[in-house]
């Protein structure tokens, strides 16, 4: 075991491959562990490369194992797949992974930290509800046109407009978020420019209240799986 420097992690949901091998790269270890009996496993062993697909959970296992003293490494799946030979399982990709990350001119992925991956998922959902409020948008206007609407981004401005302009009159002397919102924004803006911010945040409560009442119907919204 002590002479093991380069593993080979393939990572799962529950059942993980190890290889290990010396500097020479011959196989010195082959063995399938359970999710829980990956870090004491590794544990065990002295300090070597430990070498995974950057994946799904990839970023989570390198920190992980990063704390046993290891030197984490990820490697993007598409420079692994040059050394995985025929007859493909997880054994082979084990193998795979370990003779790529030995190369000397094989490029590595950064491992991020808990800070970075949260940001990025900021980012990713943030550009999701963007594309699906586009898409709800854009059903809105074609709906709108089955009705006779020839010009959908007009008729929906001028109903936005009046709708804002009656709403704003009604919150002159009330408390509430909304209200205390649009009494700050008159503070600073002017009434036209403080109706067209109304009616802007107007369109994203109705646009947010569609995709809620969409993903609520039966054969349209979130599958259900099956029991």
């Amino acid at each position: 075991m002590s002479e093991i420097s380069i593993i080979g992690l393939d990572l799962a949901k529950q059942v993980f491959q190890v290889h290990g091998a010396d500097k020479a790269g011959r196989c010195l270890l082959r063995k399938q562990l359970k999710r829980r009996e990956v870090l004491a496993f590794l544990a065990k062993l002295s300090p070597c490369m430990v070498a995974m697909e950057a994946c799904g959970t990839a970023h989570h296992w390198a920190r992980e194992i990063a704390k046993l003293g290891h030197e984490a490494r990820l490697i993007p799946p598409a420079y692994v797949k040059a050394y995985v030979k025929r007859g493909k399982n997880d054994a082979i990709d084990a193998e795979a992974i370990g003779e790529a990350a030995s190369r000397p001119s094989m490029r590595f992925v950064p491992v991020r930290t808990v800070e970075q991956q949260s940001l990025a998922m900021l980012h990713r959902a943030r550009d999701l509800l963007i594309k699906n409020r586009t898409r709800l948008v854009n059903a809105l206007r074609s709906h709108l046109a089955e009705f006779g609407s020839k010009a959908g981004n007009g008729y929906l401005r001028r109903l936005l407009a009046l709708g804002a302009t009656s709403l704003l009159r009604s919150l002159k002397n009330k408390a509430t978020p909304l209200a205390l919102w649009v009494q700050g924004l008159l503070a600073r803006r002017s009434k036209r420019a403080t109706t067209v911010a109304l009616a802007n945040k107007l369109a994203r409560i109705a646009s947010n209240r569609l995709a809620c009442l969409t993903l609520s119907l039966a054969g349209i919204g979130w599958p259900i799986p099956a029991r």
